[in-house]
């Protein structure tokens, strides 16, 4: 019962459809996980079992060989009793003839035991042999899905991997957008702009103090007596000479 457990579990397994499997499930990467350790449990136990099925094989296999070989040996024994039964008979033994008679009987009983008993586990070995052959299969098969699993995970490890890998790409491209007001760029730009009206503020307010409006009075004393001296050139005088300066008096000598 338990090898034939572990035979149909192997043919469910082998037969299984992966692919379906994993189209059918929620999450893909835990069902691959899962059948992967399904498939690993399953190899161990039925490497177990067929090891034991392919021992006892073996047994029926020697006790056949075992059987056919005494039926051989009784063959023989039982053609040199009644070869020596002959012999003796011929020589006018015949009481001792009638014994090597009985014996080559007997040996030949015991022939037609060990033939039946090789014929009966014929059928037995047969069957186990058929069996043995299968569950290599469908190890073999096992084995194969297995690796196709491996295979199927490492492949959606990989597309996850590289599905993830541009998504971070589309976001950094994204966040540094031009045309997005909250990027970077639009950031500094506008730090950029805040700077320049806070110099403009301060040149306005410097513009605006006491001493900037003195010195634009100054400017427009020089103006006009510049205008002066030219209108005097062109009327043909002289320029008018600038304002005299008080020379500083003489230190006091006593």
């Amino acid at each position: 019962m338990v090898k034939q457990s572990i035979f149909g579990r192997i043919s469910t397994l082998v037969r299984a459809n992966i692919n379906a499997l994993l189209d059918s499930a929620e999450d893909p990467e835990k069902m691959l996980d899962q059948l992967v350790r399904d498939y690993t449990n399953s190899i161990a136990e039925a490497e177990s079992a067929i090891a034991e099925t392919i021992g006892n094989l073996r047994l029926l296999e020697r006790d056949h060989e075992e059987d056919v070989q005494a039926a051989t040996e009784w063959g023989n024994k039982a053609l040199a009793a009644s070869r020596k039964a002959d012999e003796l008979r011929s020589a006018g033994n015949t009481a001792d003839a009638d014994k090597f008679d009985n014996l080559a009987k007997i040996a030949l009983q015991r022939q037609i035991s060990s033939e039946n008993e090789a014929k009966a586990a014929e059928p037995t070995i047969a069957s186990q042999s058929e069996v043995v052959d299968k569950l290599k299969d469908g190890l073999n098969g096992m084995k194969q899905k297995l690796e196709q699993l491996k295979t199927k995970r490492s492949e959606l490890l990989a597309r996850a991997k590289t599905a993830e890998a541009r998504n971070k790409v589309h976001d950094a491209v994204k966040s540094i957008d031009v045309l997005d007001p909250t990027s970077e760029l639009g950031r500094f730009e506008d730090k950029v702009r805040r700077q320049e009206a806070l110099a403009a503020g301060k040149q306005e307010l410097a513009a605006s103090s006491l001493d900037a409006q003195f010195n634009q009075l100054d400017d427009v004393g020089e103006l006009t007596e510049v205008e002066a001296r030219l209108a005097a050139l062109k009327g043909g005088g002289k320029p008018a000479a600038a304002p005299a300066i008080d020379a500083p008096s003489a230190p006091y000598t006593p």
